[in-house]
């Protein structure tokens, strides 16, 4: 999973001040010398201790690729949704539930909208002007915050307090990257302040994979390959601490991935190609290691939030920690050795977990039952129509959806409908029985009902929602007027929002249970209605 995930539903040195409109602040250094790594593990257990060296255990598959659906992600409140316009530099406020409409001008291309956790204030992040707009959710009211350059990407602490904006190479696309000219770190995050509109720039190991917080929002974490820095966010100022992870300093792993645990206590981080997981102490900074098996290319955390689940690809086995402790020893599951397994996705009832691989060519999955005492007898594997790009499950945990790519695997018969296809296969996870669906285009964005009665896909370039009916495995497609950008649904409700392609704005709404579509075209226009 090459991404950064927190194990909860919903990182940095010398000061840097640089001139512009407002003040901005640099961070406050912890006190200089980075914090070594300690030797073998730390705390009381001595359970699963350290392996003596790390091993070079790379498969020769590559790294696991769980793709995401790039979307421009609407904010939602449980009185709003703001939509940024990119191609109109501006953001849209729709009233809930009365889809009333009004649209305030914020930076150059706003790229990611975010909400904060109390409802009040949205971020908008203007990656052509690089600036944030911090936006008064009742009033419409406008601050900018100059941020440093070249930044694609935002995320919020949980308790709504910050927004860090850094280069996330995983966003990156060719026309951004030949777009991008003169001077250019890929070192640096910019901290705002939410609440005074304040920015702390800082420099932070090469191209952070990504940004996660403590629970509390008390601590930013912000992982590269060979430092993970700790920041604190509860002083006047932010106070960064740098702590290497990696004992190459030459040729460090390629870190793909953290987990922080629920109490805030351990950072667990996944490094490509190596037999052990990282574990860091976020109160003390110390560093330990615990075994993983051969070439870990997943690290996910239970819905129960008290373990975290590894798949060791290339010895073909689940790794299983206790989350309270992680040094304690693992349970380890055997997978099928004939199998590529490298990636799980967990259902959200607990019970099942999902396992596959981006990198085999091969259309089959794995269900580990979870409710089996016999672990011996908890994997089965079934058959699939094309290989897998990426697996969801539904909220209720009754029906997984697996996604396809047109790249065919070496399974895939020309004769087959699917050939060269994007495609879709809804599962029913009480019997596995599988309905696969051949896609007019490459997916985009997908959501879901919170009581998981249905499910809603946008594809690209295609002017069309498709709904997922998930106890019949049935689906029905809507026409839109325009190509599609995000969807999502309404809080507490069945309906969908789906904003579109339109030079003066449009988004559309689709009630399930009236199975009506109201479109609202021209945000500048007073936001005439058309049916």
């Amino acid at each position: 999973m090459n991404r950064i995930s927190l194990l909860l539903p919903f990182a940095a040195g010398w000061t840097l001040a640089l001139g512009g409109c407002g003040a901005e602040y640099g961070l406050a250094d912890s006190g200089g010398a980075d914090y070594a790594m300690a030797e073998g593990d730390f705390g009381d257990d001595g359970g699963a201790g350290a392996p003596s060296d790390t091993a070079d255990v790379d498969d020769g598959y590559g790294s696991e690729d769980e793709a995401g659906f790039l979307g421009l992600e609407p904010a939602v409140t449980t009185a709003y949704v703001f939509v940024a316009n990119p191609d109109l530099n501006t953001v849209t406020r729709i009233s809930v539930p009365s889809l009333a409409v009004i649209t305030a001008s914020v930076g150059v291309n706003p790229a990611v909208a975010l909400t904060t956790a109390d409802y009040n204030t949205a971020a908008v992040f203007n990656q052509g002007s690089d600036e944030v707009s911090v936006i008064d959710a009742d009033t419409l009211s406008v601050d900018n915050v100059e941020v440093r350059e070249n930044f694609n990407n935002m995320v919020m602490s949980p308790d709504g307090k910050w927004v860090a904006c850094f280069h996330d190479a995983a966003k990156e696309d060719d026309a951004s990257s030949a777009d991008s000219a003169g001077t250019q770190s890929y070192n640096e995050v910019s901290f705002v302040r939410l609440g005074d509109k304040q920015h702390f720039p800082t420099v932070v190991g090469f191209n952070p994979r990504g940004i996660q917080f403590t629970p509390d929002g008390g601590t930013a974490v912000v992982v590269s390959d060979a430092y993970v820095v700790l920041v604190d966010l509860t002083g006047e100022e932010p106070i960064r601490t740098p702590v290497a992870i990696s004992e190459d300093t030459v040729n460090p792993p390629s870190a793909e991935e953290v987990l922080i645990d629920p109490n805030g206590q351990y950072a667990m981080i996944r490094q490509y190609g190596t037999a052990e997981l990282v574990v860091v102490d976020l109160k003390t900074f110390e560093v330990g290691r615990v075994a993983v098996g051969d070439n870990a290319t997943d690290l996910d955390v239970t819905p129960e939030g008290d373990e975290a689940v590894a798949v060791a690809r290339g010895s073909s086995e689940l790794w299983v920690y206790d989350l309270a402790d992680p040094f304690l020893a693992p349970k380890v599951i055997g997978l099928p050795a004939e199998e590529i397994l490298g990636s799980v996705t967990m259902s959200p009832d607990g019970s099942k977990g999902l396992l596959y691989s981006t990198q085999s060519g091969l259309s089959r999955y794995a269900v580990w039952d979870r409710t089996v005492a016999d672990f011996a007898d908890s994997i089965s594997v079934r058959n699939l129509e094309k290989p897998v790009t990426s697996i969801g499950v539904s909220p209720d945990g009754a029906t997984a959806l697996i996604f396809h790519d047109r790249a065919n695997g070496v399974d895939v018969a020309s004769d087959s409908p699917f050939y060269n296809q994007y495609a879709l296969t809804l599962i029913s996870l009480a019997d596995f029985f599988p309905n696969t669906l051949k896609l007019a285009g490459e997916p985009k964005a997908w959501d879901n009902t919170e009581d998981g009665e249905a499910g809603f896909l946008i594809m690209e370039g295609q002017p069309e929602l498709l709904v997922l009916h998930y106890a019949s495995l049935m689906h029905d497609a809507i026409e839109l007027k325009s190509a599609p950008v995000h969807t999502g649904v309404l809080p507490e409700s069945h309906t969908v929002y789906v904003s579109q392609e339109h030079e003066l704005g449009r988004i559309s709404f689709y009630d399930l249970d009236l199975e009506q579509l109201t479109t609202v075209t021209g945000f500048e226009l007073n936001a005439a209605i058309e049916y």
